[in-house]
């Protein structure tokens, strides 16, 4: 398994970006440096985009209020949550009017709303599902209501099923440690809407009318293996939580099929990496395995040095991963 060539800008190959935005879009209060100009570039290329996040307490209007004042143009439309894909979910098996009891906050319960289904708050209305989601209001008495819900036999459903939530003053539980809570208690595991799960992908394709999708994230195991999931071409950026070294240690699932330092990716030709039967090339530079070791040669673009050792670590047949970072100390990785 190698990356993908493309000849002409990804802006151009494909129809529609599914952008994430924590890490792409933006990090923290302010835009990812390259970020407002690639979208822009790729808007007028022709490019449909959509900003799709595992965050389920925001509204669409409020994230795209947001991006907007950091320089990002949108429109709320175009935000797609993960809330947004739950709720759907649940929509497409019950029919309208159908009470769901909302565990979660505000944009999670007016995504419910949306889909013509009615939110409650407690067991004795008999939902047909449960809806959990990341908020950091969370309260005992709705995990209580919740949990007698899905006893209850309600469909229990999650928005996301992130373990953590990387927030102000760091890494605090997510989602998916929350939905824990009520699946310990009842046995049931919940269906999850969220990356890397098809459905809040497929809410992305439908809100685009997309043909061929570009999955654009920073993360291998929700953006990237969610596009693997749905069968998408992706783009990993290196603006956000993954390293080079954890991009050339990626389990098959993890690979994307393109790489760039960030956004500006999106308006570039992305060149051939080719396999030579002991490692492979990239530009100026070769990567070849022997011993267990990965040795990099050559000069040029520190991407095409990095493509070249993802493709010969990807490409070893060894069961073992071939010691690489020599390699990424080369190209000052």
């Amino acid at each position: 398994m190698t990356l993908l060539t493309s000849t002409r800008p990804l802006n151009l190959a494909y129809d529609a970006a599914l952008l994430d935005l924590d890490g792409v879009v933006y990090i923290g209060p302010r835009a990812v440096p390259a970020a407002p100009e690639a979208i822009d570039k790729a808007r007028a290329a022709g490019m449909r985009v959509a900003f799709v996040t595992n965050n389920a307490s925001r509204t669409p209007a409020a994230i795209a209020e947001r991006l907007t004042s950091i320089g990002v143009v949108a429109a709320p439309e175009e935000v797609v949550t993960s809330a947004e894909a739950a709720a759907r979910l649940i929509a497409e098996r019950f029919p309208a009017g159908s009470p769901v009891l909302v565990v979660g906050d505000t944009g999670l319960r007016l995504a419910v709303r949306r889909q013509g289904l009615r939110p409650v708050t407690l067991a004795v209305e008999r939902p047909v599902a449960v809806v959990q989601g990341y908020s950091p209001r969370l309260s005992y008495d709705q995990l209580v209501e919740g949990t007698l819900a899905v006893a209850a036999g309600a469909l229990f459903v999650a928005s996301n099923n992130d373990a953590t939530a990387p927030l102000e003053r760091g890494i605090q539980p997510g989602n998916g440690s929350l939905s824990r809570v009520i699946a310990h208690a009842t046995r049931v595991s919940p269906v999850v809407a969220g990356k890397p799960m098809r459905p809040l992908h497929d809410e992305g394709v439908l809100r685009t009318g997309a043909r061929t999708p570009l999955v654009v994230g920073d993360r291998l195991d929700t953006d990237i293996e969610g596009a693997t999931t749905r069968g998408c071409a992706s783009l990993l950026v290196l603006s956000g939580v993954t390293t080079p070294a954890d991009l050339v240690g990626a389990v098959p699932e993890h690979r994307p099929s393109y790489v760039s330092w960030d956004l500006a990716g999106l308006g570039h030709a992305h060149p051939e990496t080719r396999l030579t039967g002991h490692g492979a090339c990239c530009g100026g530079w070769t990567a070849s395995v022997d011993a267990g070791r990965v040795a990099l040669d050559g000069d040029g673009d520190r991407l095409d040095g990095l493509r070249a050792v993802c493709a010969a670590v990807w490409d070893d047949p060894a069961p073992a991963t071939p010691a690489f970072d020599d390699a990424l100390a080369r190209l000052g990785l």
